[in-house]
């Protein structure tokens, strides 16, 4: 998506009211959201964009950023709306950039929402023996990155941490299936699969988790119904590992 510069800042919404002490949090899954304290602020989506990819890419060089938000310009317009950009959002909202003379990034102290979901993943992966909380099951769930963004470093950003997501909730099934917790085992492969619905292993997890509850009835009709859907998009059927599990008491 290619984003048009105006001479003048377009700040849609509430103006800076709040408190310039108070530190800024950037959402980017489910929605793009800047907020300081309890104010939400509305920002156009040539400013969103330039504050997202910073938000998720970490410091970059400002040609990078250049490149990557106007590709189609050249390289002399391209530079300029990021300093026509970068001016409007120091501006508009001090201490939210951190602008140097050759790179771009945002300030130290703003708190992203997909840091803090990759900071718990890490948690999880590396030190198992800490439970996380049964809420972050609903969060993993829901947590798409900015739905409705098609520009190309986007999609692969949703991409990435979707991957992320989809591993971090076969873990949680996993460890809940040892700490004998099977149905919410079975709410965090079903998770899994509403994000990737032909992902074989969550399949797997489900059936797994509907064994342990002592549920053969749920894990032969979850099996089932994979292996339907399977056949209609791929044409092949499920892996003899996963039909293993239920072999015993569904009719081939």
């Amino acid at each position: 998506m290619e984003l048009g510069v105006s001479s003048v800042c377009r700040l849609e919404g509430n103006g800076m009211t709040g408190a310039l002490a108070q530190e800024w949090h950037l959402s980017l899954l489910g929605a793009w959201r800047l907020q300081q304290g309890n104010e939400t602020f509305q920002v156009a989506s040539r400013e969103q964009r330039l504050i997202a990819c910073v938000g998720l890419l970490g410091r970059r060089h400002r040609s990078f950023l250049a490149g990557l938000l106007w590709p189609r310009s050249s390289e002399t317009q391209a530079a300029g709306n990021l300093r026509t950009t970068v001016w409007c959002i120091s501006h508009t909202f001090p201490r939210l950039l951190h602008a140097a003379a050759d790179t771009l990034e945002l300030d130290e102290s703003v708190s992203v929402d997909v840091a803090s979901l990759k900071r718990h993943v890490a948690i999880l992966r590396e030190q198992p023996e800490i439970r996380v909380p049964d809420s972050y099951l609903d969060h993993l769930g829901r947590a798409e990155l900015l739905p409705g963004w098609y520009d190309d470093w986007v999609v692969f950003e949703q991409e990435r941490l979707r991957q992320l997501r989809l591993g971090a909730l076969e873990l949680m099934a996993r460890q809940f299936l040892a700490g004998n917790e099977p149905g919410k085992a079975v709410i965090a492969a079903l998770s899994a699969i509403n994000i990737e619905p032909l992902r074989e292993s969550a399949h797997l997890l489900l059936v797994q988790a509907h064994l342990a509850a002592g549920n053969r009835a749920a894990a032969v009709r979850a099996y089932g119904m994979f292996a339907v859907r399977l056949e209609a998009e791929l044409g092949v059927q499920p892996s003899p590992q996963l039909t293993g599990l239920v072999s015993a008491f569904h009719p081939r």
